[in-house]
Parts: structure tokens; sequence; C-alpha cells
């Protein structure tokens, strides 16, 4: 069976269902989608090396994961119904301090574990260590942008630190020549970057043709320090030091108001929401994604850490996205199930800058199949409203990226391997931290 996985094949999927219609999908042997459509299989059979068993699942483009920190599900549970503040400087931060780079590259390792058996084919990530992440994701079969997380704290000294970094992680991913694996630069917030260390992101950025990777007015705290700071709300900060542009992903957007939402749209933003994690930590406001909407930014969807969700599953949170933003602005008809569903696929990659997010002749193939044969579809008066608020990541049988086999009817290939060198990883990394 492993013969099957993580290699290029022509492959065959029959009878899937694609846009309420039944269809076959050829993938050719460069890991593009060839052929689309209902009965094409009579004329790819002979040429397909596997041959997948689409009846009673629907076709979707993988789902994309625009903010995480991959390697935090070695912190799944550590810490949790605490105060934000305390919560970071009490129990992740000092975790943190004692992290190695085989402990980013076995929490990457699990991150893309469960990203594949969630459909989740790409996703966005800030973190430390990153050259261990790159490998984690080169063995795992997905995509990602990586950015390395800049924290200068407002010292000369740590900047230049911070700044070669940077360098040497965007170096070091051109390196490796993989085109699943691309680099972004990753400021981390505006209170733990200087606007020098802003305005060299944004620079930097912009001559190496890279995305950037920000938190963005996670919490009313942030907006009313930047006022006092700097005479100005953050994403006009933000502005003034080049941070805002179409490469740019900004995670969380709890706080912004409405001119800043018009500013995010003007430069073309994309603003990432993280409805789980905001809501267990209580930034006590839903991005506001009506005038996002409306100021024709591209909001996607990311699920933070999962210190801070406890998971990975971007359909749990497509749920939740759309509850959310019906429950906070008092509105059934804000977020409509098909724009939520759009959130985590289409507009996720477009986010990261990718061809995929979209069925269709000549995109990477990209797709994930859902089962329809589970309680959670059953019925499916609407396909639509069942796969964003009933079923979740289990529901998927198939995940496929760049045209190649990462699950199939839900088997991965070393799947226990990489469950016990995680969990052994995070006990050795708490018990570090606590003989400290």
């Amino acid at each position: 069976m492993d013969e099957l996985f993580n290699k290029n094949q022509k492959i065959l999927v029959a009878g899937t269902t694609v846009d309420t219609k039944t269809a076959d999908i050829f993938i050719d042997e460069t890991g593009s989608i060839a052929a689309i459509g209902e009965g094409i299989r009579s004329h790819y059979k002979g040429e397909a090396d596997l041959i997948i068993d689409g009846s009673g699942t629907i076709a979707l483009p993988g789902r994309v994961n625009t903010h995480t920190h991959a390697a935090m599900t070695l912190l799944r549970g550590y810490a949790d119904d605490m105060i934000l503040q305390d919560w970071l400087s009490q129990k992740i931060w000092p975790l943190e301090a004692h992290l190695t780079p085989k402990d980013v590259y076995w929490g990457t390792k699990l991150a893309c574990l469960e990203m594949i058996r969630t459909g989740t084919v790409a996703f966005n990530d800030m973190y430390f260590m990153m050259e261990e992440a790159a490998k984690a994701v080169d063995e795992a079969g997905i995509r990602a942008m990586l950015c390395y997380g800049f924290i200068d704290l407002f010292s000369p000294e740590k900047r230049e630190a911070e700044c070669k970094a940077t360098e040497n992680l965007v170096s070091h991913i051109r390196s490796l020549n993989n085109p699943r694996i691309t680099a972004a630069v990753g400021p981390h917030a505006i209170y733990t970057v200087s606007p020098e260390g802003l305005k060299w992101c944004a620079e930097f950025a912009n001559e190496e043709k890279i995305g950037i990777h920000i938190h963005l007015s996670e919490t009313e705290k942030e907006v009313n320090d930047c006022i006092a700071q700097h005479g100005k709300r953050p994403a006009v900060h933000l502005d003034e030091c080049g941070i805002l542009t179409p490469r740019t992903v900004a995670a969380h957007c709890c706080w912004l108001d409405e001119s800043e939402c018009t500013l995010l749209g003007k430069r073309g933003v994309f603003p990432s929401h993280n409805p789980a994690s905001n809501m267990k930590l209580s930034t006590n406001r839903a991005m506001p994604y009506h005038w996002l909407a409306a100021a024709g930014a591209t909001p996607c969807l990311g699920t933070d850490g999962c210190a801070s969700n406890n998971n990975l599953d971007m359909f749990e949170e497509t749920k939740t996205a759309a509850i959310l933003q019906k429950f906070f602005w008092n509105n059934p008809t804000v977020l409509p199930a098909h724009e939520a569903l759009a959130m985590a696929g289409a507009s996720g990659a477009k986010a990261l800058g990718l061809s995929t997010g979209i069925l269709a002749t000549g995109r990477p193939a990209d797709l994930i199949l859902v089962s329809t044969k589970t309680v959670a579809n059953t019925p499916l008066h609407n396909a639509t409203s069942n796969l964003v608020y009933a079923c979740n990541g289990s529901a998927v049988e198939t995940t496929i990226c760049n045209g190649r086999v990462l699950m199939l009817e839900r088997e991965v290939p070393g799947e226990e391997a990489i469950l016990a060198g995680a969990a052994a990883a995070a006990a050795e990394l708490v018990k570090r931290a606590q003989g400290a």
C-alpha cells in the first residue's frame, strides 16, 4: 500500500462530486489537473497508474491555513483557561525558552500529519528554528509558507540579529529548491517589533518579492497602547512602515475600526480570521468581516497554534468563523456558508500566492475527497451547508497535494512513528522546562 503514496503518478478520481455534479478528475504526472468533468474516465482509465473510487465523496480544493505556529502542537493542552498575558508570560514563553531544533521538527511533523488528516494542504507558519520546520514539511508532502518570528523588542542589537536570522531562513528555503515551500518575512507585531524593524521587514520583503506575515490588532490593549505611543491606530502605523501590501497576511484583525478596514482593502492585505483562538483567549471582539469584505479585502482563515486552539482542523474553524460572525455582529446573514467555505480554500490560496484553491484544468492538483457516507453528511440537502455547519475534518477520506496522494481512505503512511516521536519530544520538553 505504501507505494501508492507521495510520488508522482497519473491518478484518476472516478465518480466524485464537483459543484453538485458527478465528475471524474484526471491528474497527470506533473501534479496538475489534466482533465475534469463528467465521463472523462473512459478516455483516461487506461493511462492511470492509480484509480481512486470517488463515489460517495465530494471533491474540494484542499484547505489552506493562513495563520499558525505549527510546532506548537507540542504545547497542545499544556496551559488553558488563563488570561492571555498570564498564559504567555507564565506558561508559554517559559516553555518555549527550552525548545530545541528537534522539538520544532517533531512538532511540525505532528502538525503536518494533523493537517493532512483534516484536509489541509497548505499553511502559513511563523515560529523559530524554521529550517527544521522546512525539513518536516518537505517530508510530509504539503505546502507551506514559512517565516522566522522577528522580535527585536525595540533593541538595535537584537534587531540586527533578527535581520540576520530572517535573511538566513530565506536563503535556506531558496536553497531547498522545493516549489512547495516558500519563505516570508515575519515581523511578530507592533508591540514586539520597533518601527525600524518593521521598515526593514517591509523593504526586505519587497526586495525579495516574498510575503509578510504579522499579527494585527488582536487585543484592545494593542490598539490603545499604539495610540498612546504613536498617536495612531495599528493599521495606520503598519502602513506608514510599509507593511501593508498585497503580499501581506495580517492575523486576527479583531479590533480594526471601519477606516482601517478600508485601508486594508485599499492595500490588498489578506486579513486572517482566527475565531477559535480569539474566542478561547477572550479577545472580546470578532474580526469585522463585513467591513473588510465591503472594502475589497479578501478575508481568509487560520487556526492559530495548538496552544491556543487546540487543533488544526480547518473544517471546525470554518464553522466557528461563520457562527461567530453571526453571533457577534447580531446578523445571521453575515458570512454565509459559501463565503466561509471559500475563505478556507480559494481565499487562503490567494493569500499565499498559490495557483491552487480551484478545481480546474491546468491547476495544481491540491484536492481532498470528503465522505458523504457519514452521519454528519446525512441527509445532504445542501452540500455547502453540510461542509460548513455539519462535518469536521474526520469526514476527509483522501488528501492529495501537488498531485501526490498523502492520505488514501484515511490511511497516512508512517503515522504511528510520527505520533510516538512527537509525544516523546513533548514529554522531554516539559521535563527540561520543569527541571530548569
